[in-house]
């Protein structure tokens, strides 16, 4: 087992916007504006000014991320990240789901962030199939970690039963086993 991971990487069922930690990642789209599901419930928390900020960003492309500040969240930070819409998995969803998670992590190292959330990007409307964005979601966090000791903490956020089941199974699998089951 890594314990340096396991100690690193923690999986929460709740509400991504009540907590506390440098940034939380927002499962944003490409105008960055607001949108259903974990968008609009960080915007509404956040505030007006959130909106704000995010209207001088310009967008931002799918696969990538952009920050801005947390305003009334708990959070210091929110970081935008734009998943992919799933077509069939051969489309360069992968691909864009982990740039996603590597610009996150990067834009949190950059700002001074030591604790981040992220949620299940692209798995609600977007329809990602949660195992196989799980699965991409620790890979990359993995592999950061293993390279770079700046981030302390790492909390993926899961909002129901069925979610959190599958990032547990995994997170058991990939985190605290000897295994190497990596993409």
């Amino acid at each position: 087992m890594d314990t340096s991971l396991a100690q690193r990487i923690e999986l929460v069922k709740g509400d991504i916007t009540s907590l506390a930690v440098d940034a939380i990642v927002n499962a944003a789209n490409t105008s960055l504006l607001g949108g259903g599901g974990v968008d609009g419930r960080i915007h509404r928390v956040a505030g007006p000014e959130l909106l704000a900020e995010c209207r001088t960003l310009g967008g931002c492309p799918t696969g990538s991320a952009k920050i801005t500040r947390g305003y009334r969240l708990p959070a210091r930070h929110v970081i935008h990240a734009v998943g992919p819409v799933y077509r069939d998995g051969r489309s360069g969803e992968p691909e864009l789901l982990a740039g996603c998670y590597r610009t996150a992590l990067k834009l949190a190292v950059e700002n001074g962030c030591r604790s981040i959330a992220f949620p299940a990007i692209s798995c609600g409307v977007y329809g990602y199939p949660l195992e196989e964005a799980a699965r991409i979601a620790f890979h990359e966090v993995i592999e950061f970690l293993r390279a770079d000791t700046r981030i302390e903490r790492v909390l993926f956020v899961l909002y129901d039963d069925q979610a959190f089941g599958t990032y547990q199974k995994l997170y058991s699998e990939l985190v605290t086993s000897k295994k190497e089951g990596l993409p």
